[in-house]
């Protein structure tokens, strides 16, 4: 019988059995490497009321503490909420990471893209003697 991935949607490879954790959103019982993993690192309070906090606040340059979560997704869940996306045959057969998102000092996205066109061209503009 045919095989649609190489490794069966699982990271287990000599292992017989791993234990399950629940998915974040449906809490169904997924297999630990199976499940799509996420680290989110957010603030305790929402950006509307950031402002109310830092006036009502005693202290002039407090720091808020940041939320560190990590959530573990069912494929159906990650699927869902546009976590993860189907690729084709073709697209499957790619293991590389995707790109990932860069932000320069002023807070903006820089895509791995521009940066490679930058660079390509600074090096086409000044050749090594």
């Amino acid at each position: 019988m045919t095989k649609k991935r190489r490794n069966g949607g699982r990271n287990k490879n000599g292992r017989g059995h791993v234990v399950g954790v629940r998915c974040s959103n449906c809490s169904r019982m997924v297999p630990k490497d199976k499940a799509v993993r996420r680290f989110t690192v957010r603030n305790m309070i929402e950006s509307a009321a950031i402002r109310d906090m830092s006036e009502a606040s005693v202290y002039k340059e407090y720091v808020l503490p940041k939320l560190y979560l990590k959530i573990h997704y069912c494929i159906s869940c990650a699927i869902h909420s546009h976590v993860v996306r189907v690729r084709s045959v073709a697209g499957r057969r790619n293991r590389a990471p995707p790109p990932r998102v860069r932000f320069n000092k002023d807070g903006k996205k820089i895509s791995p893209a521009a940066v490679a066109a930058v660079a390509a061209a600074g090096g086409a503009a000044a050749p090594r003697a």
